[in-house]
């Protein structure tokens, strides 16, 4: 791609030395906003709708998908990994809107990023833990507040001996071990019509003798097949959900679950909830507007109809992840298998 004869190009090779910039936002030629530590701020920028226009159509090319007035969205990837959503004229009034989500490439590990999240040397120590137990977790959290970020320092304390499936529908997790199979769903070919879905991918993925099983983020009914699987031995899956909270979390996947078609009274769902998944980590912004987790929280079982969750660590006044002084059920199994200390949460 031509970046140096485009604009656009040269607007975000200049943005993407300037730190702290998470989104970029075009809304037409004169409206280009970025944002920082939670807050847009509008650019004094000029480009041309010509411009805008060779842009889509180099990022089109370079995802091997269209995107026009037959196919006005797109969901991809810059060079560089960010994330990329276009809609079309004449869906997106006057020109079309294109916002582009940062790669973050200098959080990368939890050693090499100590202060992610706003975490302390104690909760990286904690979620190191629940990653070598192969507990199952969903990352929870609302738009932009680092899910997959937050996913791939996770994956990045996996182990290189292990079989890892990731499957999204815009490639964004970042792992680089030697035995990953990287799945993305849609149509990869820009004359066929053959889509395939998230869905489709993680049946799939079950016959490929997988260890862990990864979702980019669980938005349909996928969520069936996903929590098979974790039910019948896959081990250390994770996906992350949209969702403002854990309790939030339980009833956006249970309406998931639904999705999917089948005609199951509620406990069921619930059951099989409650059986996969062991923890949640929700993910929030602080007063300052930076990413922070705001909760962790651990899936107990069932009572009656209801899932039991108990809260493990929240926020306390000045915004620091601490203790609920609460032992997990997992304990032994995070002592065993992930080496946390007994006396962790004493």
């Amino acid at each position: 791609m031509s970046q140096q004869e485009n604009s656009v190009w040269n607007l975000i090779n200049d943005l993407n030395s300037k730190k702290g910039i998470t989104e970029v936002v075009i809304n037409g030629p004169k409206t280009v906003f970025v944002e920082r530590g939670g807050h847009f701020i509008q650019l004094n920028v000029n480009l041309s709708k010509a411009d805008i226009y060779k842009f889509i159509d180099e990022i089109a090319e370079f995802n091997k998908k269209r995107c026009n007035h037959d196919v006005p969205i797109l969901d991809g990837n810059l060079p560089d990994g960010s994330r990329v959503n276009i809609i079309h004229e004449p869906f997106a009034l006057n020109c079309p809107a294109i916002t582009i989500r940062k790669y973050l490439k200098t959080v990368t590990s939890f050693d090499q990023s100590p202060e992610a999240f706003g975490l302390n040397e104690k909760w990286v120590e904690f979620f190191k833990a629940l990653v070598g137990a192969r507990l199952n977790i969903i990352v929870s959290g609302g738009t932009g507040v680092g899910k997959t970020t937050f996913l791939n320092l996770l994956l990045a304390e996996l182990s290189p001996q292990e079989r890892i499936v990731t499957i999204e529908d815009t490639i964004e997790l970042s792992i680089n071990y030697p035995n990953v199979v990287r799945l993305e769903a849609g149509s990869k070919l820009v004359q066929s019509k053959t889509v395939i879905s998230i869905r489709d991918l993680v049946k799939n993925t079950l016959r490929m003798r997988p260890d862990r099983i990864i979702i980019g983020e669980i938005r349909g009914e996928e969520l069936f097949d996903l929590l098979q699987a974790m039910n019948t031995g896959h081990d250390g899956s994770m996906s992350s959900v949209h969702a403002n909270n854990p309790g939030e979390c339980l009833s956006r996947l249970e309406t998931l679950f639904l999705l999917a078609g089948y005609d199951v009274p509620h406990h069921v769902v619930r059951r099989q909830i409650s059986s996969a998944i062991d923890f949640i980590v929700q993910l929030g912004r602080n007063r300052e507007g930076k990413r922070i987790i705001t909760s962790i929280a651990e899936i107990t079982g069932m009572e009656s109809d209801a899932i039991l969750m108990q809260t493990i660590a929240s926020l306390d006044e000045n915004e620091v992840l601490t203790s609920r002084g609460i032992v997990p059920k997992n304990m032994k199994k995070l002592n065993h298998m992930g080496a946390l200390p007994l006396n962790f949460f004493n």
